[in-house]
């Protein structure tokens, strides 16, 4: 799966337009199909070819192996209610279902988990997939399967392979898929049978994106060879305890702090230093010279390669959930929103889904609906008869680097050599040779230098103190990281698709290790709460995992894992809701233990906080729809601190070259209600305004390593004292992916500036002249000069008239294939891509439509679907995708829900058996 690059860039169709758009493209694919035919010697495709892969969704299939007829009930959407008398049925046709719209998805996916993507899409893969043979996900599938997994979770895994299988048997890949078809010209690549482990194996890929601050951990390693640790610390502030509520205010941490002070188990197994940012890592506390800097942008160079799984490559991962309590809520009963933001996919990894047991009894468990991956059996976030519950990334550390002593056919530890666990790999290429390579693990986890030419060489310059082993050739870099043992996850699934009450989705819960959540709950009984389950670790003394540790030295060895009942819950708090939007999970004050130190800064959950609070003061009671205008708030929280310090900026016509244009501009802003609407050109002014403050006061300042890639500036070499003559000047370009760079914009530097804002001779707010633009020497010359610039990228943009602008111009979203339609020829491209569409919403906002500053305006990451559940009548809860259901490019709902998504709306979603009848559209039965 090749790394995202820009996609064709076709109009959002108008609603008027769609079908016109639609049949417009049939015919430029009838017309590439017809060119492609002639160069590949006379095969032609025709529309009926290409519709051949669709799914039958009415009349009657044999399946061989049910045990009895299972009913397929599809809406108007495509979107897949299902019907059968046992467990294994269930399964059986859930696979079949998601393999008939989604299984060339679900294909490319088990082989990124199993670093087997060169077999599929040739040489360029090769790198990605001894990276991820290196983690090798697979193998840990394989073993939970063998070893950890309960006799029903395999039985459920057995029985979904059987559906796929059944659906792939017989069928060519031009049967399957339009993409199967078009690798077919390069490629004599065959779809083989899926397996209970490959369904497994996507838990990992989602634990990867979802692993904590590994980012971070980087980032502040690099930044050491252009700043000091005062002037990192700055841009790491502390998490605002005060200003910012954690999630959990009451729940059951006093007790567990109590433990702590008596010496019990917390205070043996826990961190130090807990919540802190930057704080040691041992002897390899200041390892950030020229030595360690090149083998960590190394390794970044390698993480930006790799193909997404759920997320941007865990930069910027957030979500919003939220539930409240009958005693605010117009029903009586519950309210529970959940909007997890990921990066954009087409198609949506999400897959909506109703899996019904006709009697729900011993020999058929379920009765559950909501939101799977396609490939995964079950439901992972939703609801069944008697409970809901959402999810958001928790974001604790559940990953350490480690510098290692390497020694020969070993490495150092505690002074003497200890052997490498050693493994051989081949991948296998298509159209090329096999590769191997040796894969070498230390007790730490396994060296993810092995996998970079510039790791190889890792800390060969690093600065460590007089007990550090002598660095010969260079420390290695291994990687600690809960998902790499075997665990429960996907016992977790059924066991929360099963539960009826607290108590039985607190048991399932504790079997969610990786990756940890934040999951919030309601039940029909009206009771709430919020529980934090995963495999935690626990560190030594001076250990906090911010910065990589000094794997010869065991002391730095993780200690254990915090016990499942010492993690933090509420139920049923007094205040009567819980919001989780990836903030801190509890106050560093209250808990003895270093969840982590990189929480996110807690914006979106204070607004949505003060947006449930302000209901409540005014006496309201809190609906279904108040749920889905809170999701759609796009209130910019940065705005409210800097646009009152902007309107003071004087923009005099004698120091500033067409003032009046500039003067403009500023103009829009007065009396903006800080909302980042799509029409709105105060929106986009401020948003510009925002990128060139970030860009003067720290992202010209920052290292090669984090800006950019391409964008070049003239710099004092590294290591000089004081300022260096222009002569003495070096040219550095950025090195980093455009949406993976820094600044990005989010709220971490929301908070930055904020602890800025009173030091207005701060260093951060200099900038020398360029050019014919002033340089500043404080706070209001750099907003001068940030407004002034901003001015004039809007008008290269979008015009001189300010009357044209708007956010929504810049801030568009475009939906691509994430294989062919990322890097396969223009016309696949325009085949298999969509958009764009002009979005409302920004970064840190509750409307989560992600845009990296440092990179530019464009949507990186969005609300991957939302959805409000209403537990006084399941039958009157909402959904909507970002995309549909289906994964084949001309069917009906390929992207039928993207522009309901893009307008804010929800879709009905029906639950109980009549009302799945109302909405049913097709029915298809498959009988054994």
């Amino acid at each position: 799966m090749p790394p995202n690059t820009t996609a064709s860039t076709g109009q959002q169709p108008g609603k008027s337009g769609r079908k016109k758009g639609r049949r417009a493209r049939l015919i430029v694919l009838v017309l590439v199909l017809a060119v492609i035919a002639g160069v590949t010697g006379g095969a032609y495709w025709s529309i009926s070819t290409v519709r051949a892969s669709f799914p039958q969704t009415k009349g009657s299939l044999t399946l061989t192996g049910l045990s009895g007829p299972v009913d397929v009930k599809r809406d108007g959407y495509g979107i897949p209610q299902i019907y059968a008398s046992s467990d294994e049925d269930l399964f059986m046709a859930q696979g079949y279902v998601q393999a008939q719209d989604r299984f060339y998805e679900m294909d490319v996916r088990r082989h990124m988990t199993s670093g087997r993507l060169s077999e599929m899409f040739g040489a360029s893969q090769v790198d990605n997939d001894e990276f991820l043979r290196t983690l090798g996900w697979d193998r840990i599938a394989q073993q939970e399967y063998d070893k950890t997994l309960s006799a029903s979770t395999k039985k459920y895994l057995q029985a979904y392979a059987k559906g796929v299988n059944a659906y792939l048997d017989g069928k060519d890949g031009k049967d399957i898929s339009l993409e199967y078809a078009a690798l077919g010209f390069t490629n004599d690549y065959k779809p083989e049978k899926w397996s209970p482990v490959d369904s497994i194996s996507w838990l990992k890929a989602m634990a990867w994106d979802l692993r904590g601050n590994m980012q971070d951990e980087i980032d502040r390693a690099l930044m050491t060879s252009r700043l000091g640790p005062k002037e990192i610390a700055d841009l790491y502030p502390q998490y605002p305890y005060s200003r910012n509520k954690a999630i959990v205010q009451a729940g059951r941490y006093d007790e567990i702090t109590k433990t702590f002070e008596q010496g019990g188990s917390a205070s043996t197994a826990g961190s130090s230093a807990a919540g802190s940012t930057g704080g040691t890592a041992g002897t390899a506390s200041s390892s950030g010279t020229a030595g360690l800097q090149s083998q960590l942008a190394g390794l970044q160079n390698v993480l930006d390669g790799l193909p997404t799984a759920v997320g941007v490559n865990g930069n910027g991962i957030g979500s919003n959930s939220w539930v409240i309590s009958g005693k605010h809520t117009i029903t009586g009963k519950p309210l529970l929103a959940n909007d997890p933001h990921l990066s954009a996919s087409l198609p949506s990894v999400w897959y909506q889904m109703g899996l019904h047991c006709r009697s729900v009894s011993s020999k058929c468990q379920f009765d559950v609906t909501g939101y799977t991956f396609a490939g995964l059996p079950g439901v992972i976030i939703g609801h069944n008869r008697n409970i809901a519950w959402g999810m958001t990334n928790s974001g604790v550390d559940v990953t350490d680097l480690y510098l290692e002593k390497l020694s020969g056919d070993g490495y150092q530890l505690d002074g003497r050599t200890v052997p490498f666990k050693t493994r051989e790999e081949t991948v296998k290429v298509a159209g090329g040779e096999p590769k191997k390579i040796v894969v070498r693990e230390t007790n730490n986890g396994p060296l993810l230098s092995d996998r970079s030419s510039e790791l190889v060489k890792v800390g060969k310059k690093a600065t460590v103190d007089t007990a550090a082993p002598d660095r010969g050739d260079g420390y290695g870099i291994a990687l600690r990281w809960t998902a790499l043992d075997p665990g429960t996850s996907m016992d977790a699934v059924f066991a929360m698709d099963k539960a009826a009450d607290w108590k039985d989705f607190r048991a399932a819960a504790a079997l969610f290790d990786v990756p940890s959540q934040n999951l919030v709950y309601a039940d029909t009984e009206d009771h709430i709460g919020y529980t934090l389950p995963g495999k935690i670790p626990t560190r030594a003394q001076g250990y906090d995992g911010s910065v990589p540790a000094p794997g010869w030295d065991s002391k730095s060895r993780w200690t254990g894992y915090i016990d499942d009942d010492e993690l933090p819950y509420e139920y049923n708090p007094a205040r009567g809701y819980i919001v989780t939007a990836n903030q801190a999970v509890i106050d560093k004050t209250k808990y003895p233990y270093t969840l982590t130190t990189d929480w996110g800064y807690g914006t979106r959950s204070q607004r949505i906080t003060d947006l449930i609070q302000s209901k409540i003061d005014d006496g309201g009671k809190i609906s279904t729809d108040d749920m889905r205008q809170m999701q759609l708030d796009n209130s910019s929280e940065i705005a409210k601190l800097l646009v009152p310090q902007l309107l003071k900026i004087d923009i005099a016509d004698k120091d500033v070259r067409h003032a009046k244009d500039v003067r403009d501009a500023q103009e829009l802003l007065e009396g903006w209600d800080y909302t980042q609407d799509a029409d709105s050109a105060a929106a986009a002014y401020f948003n510009s305004v925002w990128r060139n403050i970030l860009k003067l006061a720290f992202g010209n300042k920052l290292p090669k390593e984090l800006r950019v890639k391409g964008q070049c500036l003239w710099v004092d070499p590294v290591n000089t004292t004081g300022p260096a003559d222009e002569t003495e000047k070096v040219r550095e370009c950025g090195e980093r992916d455009a949406d993976q760079a820094q600044p990005d914009g989010g709220d971490r530097w929301f908070e930055v500036v904020r602890s800025l804002m009173d030091d207005e001779k701060s260093d951060w707010w200099t900038t020398p002249k360029s050019g014919n633009r002033p340089g500043a020497v404080n706070r209001d010359q750099l907003f001068k000069r940030a407004m002034i610039d901003a001015r004039w990228e809007l008008t290269a943009k979008l015009g001189k008239d300010i009357d044209t602008w708007s956010w929504g111009r810049l801030h568009r979203l475009f939906l691509k294939n994430q294989t062919l339609g990322t890097e396969g020829p223009g016309f696949l491209q325009y085949i298999l891509n969509r958009g764009p569409w002009k979005l409302s919403g920004g970064e840190a906002t509750v409307n989560a439509t992600g845009w990296n500053a440092a990179g530019g305006y464009g949507v990186v990451w969005v609300p991957s679907m939302r959805m409000v559940v209403n537990l006084g009548d399941l039958d009157k809860s909402k959904w909507v995708n970002l995309t549909g259901a289906s994964g084949h490019a001309y069917n009906a709902h390929y992207t039928d829900q993207t522009d309901k998504w893009a307008d804010g709306e929800l879709l009905d979603w029906s639950f109980s058996d009549g009302a799945v009848g109302e909405s049913t559209s097709d029915t298809l039965v498959l009988k054994p």
